[in-house]
């Protein structure tokens, strides 16, 4: 099954105005809101519609012209097996022109796939794991930056159900080829850190009735590499009510190659409140932000082109950004996606 974007949604990106100043554009049938970052920003995960590519990355590329963005990071969805991936090729071939706007990782639609297929058969011995290594190297002689999106627990949406332990063989291997080249992971991965019922509000089928713990395998993760770099996806869009100040504390704590990425989703809010009414962090959020200030980013899983309507989450993780105290805004917009990604600072 390939994953079908919905027209849109809008991600972030970094341009080079400063100041904060009513803008207002047409894109296609839409009208973006006139909010703008009151500082460059990264946006270190979004995602094009593949089906007309090529006015995708125009439509994002009009965005970011519009709210002083500096760089989009784009990421393949993840997906299971299937005859058609959409992975880091067409990515390479459509960005190539704008290295300095844009970058990409690679895997969503082969790397992923792989694992669940694995995962499905119980097969993943030297010869899956030949072909897995030999797959991720050549995603980074394309370009990629590093290896995403991929998927521990996704429930269903945009994608079909998805379950990995994030410490199978090959997440393990992946932590591997990411920490010799030194590249980030990129993992999306809904917080259960013991066995649980699915929440009452998500449907079941197609997502299971229960869910497997996977906290601990995320920590033998962590541990197996330790210059493996890996982004935690999604930090504010948590559909356990799991993914608390206190886990990502701990899990901050005890492992140094662990980074958060920001998510804000206008449709669909989070169980564990992240932001108050005036889209500013909460206390133990903030807390958190000031006592690990090196290790978030802003990751607002937009997809282009924007809805003709409605809220972008791109707009809710500018919000956020605007209302950071000054040091921490200047870490979270660009500087920590610089160092953890490997970017270029001109």
């Amino acid at each position: 099954m390939r994953y079908r974007w919905t027209r849109g949604l809008v991600m972030l990106a970094v341009v080079g105005t400063a100041a904060v100043a009513s803008v207002r554009r047409a894109d296609s049938a839409a009208q973006l809101p006139a909010i703008v970052s009151t500082v460059p920003y990264i946006d270190t995960h979004a995602h094009l519609e593949p089906h007309p590519l090529d006015a995708s990355v125009a439509a994002a590329r009009r965005a970011m012209a519009a709210q002083n963005a500096r760089m989009l990071i784009f990421l393949p969805p993840p997906e299971r097996p299937t005859a058609d991936p959409f992975d880091s090729e067409p990515l390479r071939d459509a960005l190539q022109d704008s290295p300095k706007a844009f970058a990409f990782l690679g895997g969503g639609g082969t790397l992923n796939a792989m694992i669940e297929d694995a995962v499905r058969t119980g097969v993943s011995g030297p010869e899956v794991q030949r072909r897995f290594r030999e797959r991720a190297e050549e995603i980074l002689r394309q370009g990629a930056i590093g290896f995403g999106e991929m998927t521990a627990e996704h429930f269903a949406g945009g994608t079909p159900y998805q379950y990995a332990p994030p410490d199978h063989p090959l997440f393990l291997l992946l932590s591997d080829i990411a920490a010799r080249h030194r590249v980030v992971i990129d993992v999306h991965m809904e917080a259960v850190p013991q066995p649980m019922a699915l929440p009452a509000d998500l449907p079941s089928p197609p997502n299971p009735g229960e869910l497997h713990d996977n906290i601990a395998a995320f920590e033998r993760l962590l541990r197996h590499n330790r210059a493996a770099r890996i982004v935690w996806a999604h930090l504010g869009s948590d559909n356990t009510g799991e993914r608390t100040a206190a886990l990502s504390r701990r899990l901050l704590e005890a492992h140094p190659n662990l980074f958060l990425e920001y998510k804000l989703d206008p449709l669909s809010p989070g169980k564990t409140a992240l932001v108050d009414a005036d889209s500013r962090l909460t206390p133990g959020w903030m807390q958190l932000l000031r006592d690990f200030p090196d290790r978030f980013v802003i990751g607002s899983d937009q997809h282009y082109p924007a809805p003709a309507n409605g809220a972008q989450r791109w707009e809710r993780a500018v919000e956020l950004l605007n209302r950071l105290p000054d040091d921490l805004r200047a870490k979270v917009a660009t500087e920590n996606a610089i160092r953890i990604y490997r970017l270029r600072r001109s």
